[in-house]
């Protein structure tokens, strides 16, 4: 592990060679102050998701924190895993600002400041609030989609909406909307998926008008426009006549953006490369992808995956190869953002037959035999005695609203502060959700703490299938330790008109921190 200086770091970023530049800060540090760069991954979850963030461990990564530590411990857990090129940035993030570099707010940057990028360079048609409540109120031939996730959608929707995710939109949009004289309007909760999702219909050409809803979600209900709550997102079938027409905008979409296709042969060879990193990701539905996908292929739904791109890929100047289920047409319609966003990318054609893994994946902690792992009944009977007292090392918004009796709250990247609260000889049950977060946070509790360390088996989850009792625990940890928590993306959908109005202004103002930092996206009108 070496130390580099926050303008070595910058050099690097534009330099041509593969780089992950990870911040290892909890969500609430890095959302409201980071480099546009960086990539988020906690030290709380690091060792669990760091070989799909950076799959090839002889990539150059560099470490950022809050000057507080956490970047080295955590560049020796990646030294301990077999990664070889870490490096920690000193002085931690606040090293980044105080060397006259652009400090942005907020998260998945990149991906939000290319929508703004796009409407500017596009001129993405667009309507407010109140003219498409007035072509509502009038009957107008129109249909409105909603591009964000399904469980989005069904938290809170325009009325009379769908839920469409944009990665489905060209597959589907035949479907939707026959008629050519339909207005489609794209709405997500704020402006990007908005913009990208109308902006993709236009890119493939479909005879519709097509328009974005200005502010999405939020500015309706800022309009004073009612949202409607808990209807499902339930996407409809494909006809024949929908995937031919889908298929023929993909194929000249492909033509028009140069994206190259692949076949399996092509793919072995990119990801036999050991000098480069090549990521398989398959942008269908997560209930397509379970049902078959391709040995080692991640999940990332199209529509997200130009959302929130830095939440699949952390190594800039990666290859990214995508797939669907063979048409090519989901696979076709996202490469082409992301190769007008930076990435060098392609499409897996025919790749149907290969689809022989099953199932969903979810993060895992790497396997510690050392480590006891407490059923529910057990773990309950220790701290009945007395003998043991239940950590929750969980998101804090989880410890709030279900804690396990008498549990006391803490995370990783502090973990001296939970040793501190344990009494002598007490054996502290680690929990979260699962168990990941749990065994990673054991391991550094084991190396600071005199205490015996366990695990609850199975996590929270395990436990309230098991019958176990949970209880509130409001205003605990308060909101000053909430390292983990960013309050103001969260307060935008709880009913805070300004925090949903600054988080709008937010979005609008990316453009010109872009423009000081020289940052520039190599957009492709059709």
């Amino acid at each position: 592990m070496s130390t580099v200086a926050a303008t070595t770091v910058a050099a690097w970023l534009r330099d041509g060679t593969e780089i992950a530049f990870l911040d290892v800060r909890e969500h609430g540090q890095y959302g409201e102050s980071h480099p546009l760069r960086v990539v988020w991954l906690p030290y709380s979850m690091l060792e669990a998701r760091i070989v799909h963030f950076v799959p090839r461990r002889a990539t150059r990564t560099v470490l950022l924190d809050a000057g507080d530590g956490v970047a080295t411990r955590a560049a020796a857990r990646l030294a301990a895993m077999g990664y070889t090129a870490v490096h920690v940035m000193a002085g931690g993030n606040a090293a980044w600002g105080g060397a006259g570099l652009e400090v942005y707010k907020g998260v998945n940057v990149p991906s939000k400041a290319f929508g703004e990028a796009v409407e500017h360079g596009f001129d993405t048609p667009r309507i407010e609030p109140e003219e498409l409540a007035a072509m509502r109120a009038r009957g107008e031939n129109m249909v409105i989609v909603d591009g964000r996730t399904p469980a989005e959608f069904t938290r809170m929707s325009i009325p009379g909406g769908i839920s469409i995710p944009n990665g489905e939109l060209v597959y589907r949009i035949k479907d939707i909307a026959p008629d050519p004289a339909t207005t489609v309007v794209v709405n997500c909760a704020g402006r990007t998926r908005s913009i990208i999702g109308a902006q993709t219909l236009r890119n493939a050409g479909i005879p519709n008008r097509v328009v974005a809803l200005e502010g999405g979600t939020m500015a309706w209900r800022l309009a004073g426009f009612e949202l409607e709550h808990g209807r499902a997102g339930t996407l409809p079938a494909v006809s024949a006549a929908g995937l031919e027409q889908a298929g023929a905008a993909a194929q000249a979409m492909r033509a028009r953006y140069a994206l190259p296709l692949l076949d399996a042969r092509a793919l072995r060879t990119l990801r036999d490369d050991p000098a480069r990193t090549t990521y398989l990701l398959d942008v269908r539905p997560g209930a397509e992808f379970a049902a078959g996908h391709l040995p080692g292929a991640r999940h990332a739904p199209g529509g997200q995956l130009v959302q929130a791109t830095d939440e699949w890929c952390a190594v800039w100047g990666a290859r990214i190869v995508l797939v669907d289920e063979g048409s090519g047409v989901r696979a076709t319609t996202t490469a082409h953002w992301l190769k007008q966003m930076g990435w060098d990318v392609y499409v897996l054609a025919g790749a149907a037959a290969l689809a022989t893994e099953t199932g969903s994946t979810r993060p895992t902690a790497p396997a510690n035999p050392d480590l006891s792992a407490l059923a529910p009944a057990a773990a309950r009977a220790l701290v009945d005695a007395g003998r043991a007292l239940f950590v929750d090392v969980d998101e804090s918004v989880h410890y709030r609203a279900r804690r396990l009796p008498g549990a006391i709250w803490g995370c990783r990247p502090r973990i001296d502060r939970i040793a501190a609260r344990l009494p002598a000889g007490v054996t502290a049950i680690l929990y979260s959700e699962h168990e990941t977060r749990a065994r990673l946070a054991a391991i550094d509790l084991a190396e600071v703490s005199g205490n015996p360390v366990a695990i609850l088996a199975g996590g929270r989850e395990a436990w309230c299938a098991a019958g176990g009792a949970v209880e509130a625990a409001p205003g605990e940890p308060p909101d000053a330790e909430r390292i983990d928590f960013l309050f103001w993306v969260h307060d935008r959908h709880l009913g805070n008109d300004q925090a949903a109005r600054d988080y709008l202004a937010w979005e609008e103002a990316l453009p010109a921190q872009l423009a000081r930092s020289g940052e520039r996206f190599a957009l492709a009108k059709p």
